[in-house]
């Protein structure tokens, strides 16, 4: 089916993305899977070619446009290519809208110029080694001492772990205020007692820098306070929405491109004297999988247009990104069958999009905790 969701611009940046994926991305992506991070290089690339700060103010050197649908664009070929590895949606999904929309002037001019060029790569620190999607649980600790805060704690599984240069904390400000006692707080690299631990060694997105950060006493200005006091969780729940639909985006994404790769494959793999396409099981494999990316493709579209016009609600972004990362996973497995032994070796892309794929339905938010949110806004 046709899909009516974007325009003539969006596909000339399509191409845009397509072009910098094929010549600053893909010739180096073994390197950096080896290496276990990205080049900084590519990140000041990406700035010139564009595509950071897409939704950044154009006095701040951003791209002016609050579109998510080319937000989306970058999901959708950045997921194509095999390539999660340079985490540009997390920085522009997910962590640029804390800084345009909680920013004060004053952090704006300094920060997002170099959001935008790539000379400031970010990340979001909120998951703790006794603490995941419960807020509640979070033990790092920001202490008042008059113009600044003093920070305490540690975060694990924080994607640009390594490579940040700006880090928003959710710390507790408030020892008695459970999830209403959090703040967010900017500590930017070099500050005297962060430190980073162990670049982690996942089973996929291996060039996806993810680390261990830890905080001893560090002194924190109260100019760094991002947003409202005690108003982290208020100011998470309000940015999740677009988090968990950038990752239904990815979701759907991978699915459909493990489809077409393994179609390709089939026609062309033989067994028994003739393809694997002409095996009936293998076909009703492909339909079934064809159906459910469609309808999928479908209801995550209708979502991004909801979103673009300001309407998507939590709801129904947590219906998308349970249900399209689950496909994702599903997708996967099968197309990886359907290779056989050639499936399991490495240089294949669908063992790789298997392996780099299994986390969509852990981040942003498990299924788990999907499914809670959708049978609590209809059960109470």
């Amino acid at each position: 089916m046709k899909r009516h969701l974007y325009t003539a611009d969006h596909e000339a940046f399509r191409a845009t993305v397509r072009t910098f994926l094929e010549k600053e991305v893909l010739p180096h992506y073994e390197q950096w899977e080896k290496d276990g991070v990205v080049s900084r290089e590519v990140w000041l690339a990406a700035g010139r070619q564009g595509l950071l700060g897409l939704a950044v103010d154009e006095e701040y050197g951003g791209g002016g446009t609050p579109d998510f649908r080319y937000g989306a664009v970058l999901a959708e070929e950045f997921t194509r290519a095999g390539a999660p590895g340079l985490a540009i949606g997390l920085h522009n999904d997910i962590i640029g809208p804390y800084l345009t929309s909680l920013g004060t002037e004053e952090q704006k001019r300094r920060w997002l110029p170099g959001f935008c060029s790539g000379e400031l790569i970010t990340a979001i620190a909120m998951t703790e080694p006794g603490a995941g999607s419960d807020l509640q649980g979070i033990r790092t600790t920001a202490e008042d001492h008059g113009d600044h805060w003093i920070l305490n704690g540690s975060k694990t599984f924080i994607s640009n772990g390594i490579l940040a240069d700006l880090v928003i904390v959710v710390a507790r400000t408030t020892p008695e205020g459970g999830a209403h006692g959090l703040s967010l707080l900017v500590v930017e690299r070099g500050a005297e007692g962060f430190e980073r631990g162990r670049n982690l060694d996942k089973i996929g997105q291996k060039s996806q820098d993810t680390a261990e950060l830890f905080f001893e006493d560090v002194r924190v200005p109260k100019e760094n306070l991002l947003g409202e006091l005690n108003g982290a969780f208020l100011h998470l729940m309000t940015n999740l929405a677009q988090e968990r639909l950038a990752i239904a985006v990815a979701g759907i994404a991978g699915a459909e491109h493990l489809l077409e790769i393994t179609t390709r494959y089939v026609k062309e793999r033989e067994a028994f004297g003739r393809p694997l396409a002409r095996l009936q099981h293998i076909r009703f494999e492909i339909a079934e999988m064809a159906t459910e990316c469609a309808v999928t493709r479908t209801f995550v579209d209708r979502c991004i247009t909801e979103h673009t016009e300001g309407g998507l609600d939590a709801v129904h972004a947590s219906m998308a990104k349970w249900w399209a990362t689950e496909l994702q996973k599903r997708v996967a497995d099968r197309c990886l069958q359907l290779h056989g032994g050639y499936g399991y070796m490495s240089e294949f892309p669908v063992a790789r999009a298997y392996t780099d794929g299994r986390i969509q339905t852990i981040y942003g938010g498990t299924t788990e905790i999907m499914k809670e949110i959708i049978g609590r806004s209809l059960l109470g």
